[in-house]
């Protein structure tokens, strides 16, 4: 194996208290969620107090309604991230343990399942509040981006969803058995791809930095749909390729499918990563394309 980069001396947790015999932990995971919440809510809150980005000089709704938007939203990330978890990655095992569903401090959440869930919820709130859907769609995606930059480097800290073997310099040697079980000689440690950090700098940091760069200087907020479909796009994009080198789901892999495919012939084929980001990405095109014409 070539040169290779250690993983750090880092905790899944930032600190853990012993209540009657009970331990309450709060964990990065958990503190990438919330703050990921928060500045996602600052961001849609600075973009409705500025009426000259919107189409009309008209935000969607004030910053009081987004405030009482993120609570529905928070529910639907939960909710969706957890159904979606259970029904697109691990369903016979839910099915034979279904008092595990809402168990969610075990772990186990889906951005599809996420994002599905974040759709219903402000679609919801939009019909009850008759609030317009496509420019509402444009501020919650503006708001995504940082919660998917920190939630990836809380996995990266967790140390999990690592890559697939590599021999690239800037491998990392994940701890735990899982993570060292890769085919090499005897005694050598296995260097994987950091998929996770890829996966921040596409999803978060480069494309966030588009849609905020679109939004607040580009005006693209007065094409109702564009951000959104961009969003949308991006991300599928962004997903597809990271699969090429992450570490497929273990309930995917046998020893006929040894990259995990969850769809394939002769094995050739997509994981399900990319199979529930293909419609996002057509989806997000086709709002692009739409919101141009109609301007």
């Amino acid at each position: 194996m070539k040169a290779a980069i250690p993983f750090p001396p880092l905790s899944s947790e930032l600190f853990s208290i012993s209540i009657g015999g009970f331990e309450f932990a709060l964990r990065w995971y958990a503190l990438a969620y919330i703050a990921g919440i928060l500045i996602g809510w600052q961001l849609a809150a600075a973009a409705v107090k500025r009426s000259a980005l919107w189409r009309n000089d008209t935000p969607p709704m004030s910053a009081a309604q987004v405030e009482q938007l993120m609570t529905w939203v928070i529910l639907g990330i939960i909710l969706g991230g957890r159904l979606g978890f259970v029904l697109f990655y691990q369903p016979a095992y839910y099915l034979a343990h279904p008092a595990e569903i809402l168990m969610v401090w075990h772990g186990g959440m889906s951005f599809h399942g996420g994002l599905l869930g974040v759709i219903l919820a402000v679609l919801g709130f939009c019909l009850r509040n008759r609030i317009p859907l496509m420019p509402t769609a444009d501020m919650m995606a503006l708001a995504v981006p940082p919660g998917l930059l920190l939630g990836r480097i809380a996995n990266f800290v967790n140390a999990e969803l690592w890559g697939r073997p590599t021999d690239l310099p800037w491998g990392v040697i994940f701890p735990g058995a899982a993570a060292q079980e890769c085919g090499q000689a005897l005694v050598a440690e296995c260097a994987r791809h950091p998929s996770q950090l890829y996966e921040a700098g596409l999803e978060g940091l480069l494309l966030g930095g588009l849609l905020i760069w679109l939004a607040f200087f580009r005006g693209t907020l007065k094409r109702p749909g564009r951000i959104a479909g961009i969003f949308f796009a991006g991300y599928g994009i962004a997903r597809v390729l990271v699969e090429l080198v992450r570490q497929p789901d273990a309930q995917f892999v046998s020893p006929g499918n040894p990259l995990g495919l969850a769809w394939h012939v002769n094995g050739y084929g997509l994981t399900m990563g990319q199979i529930l980001s293909l419609p996002m990405i057509a989806i997000g095109l086709w709002l692009a394309i739409r919101a141009g014409r109609r301007a």
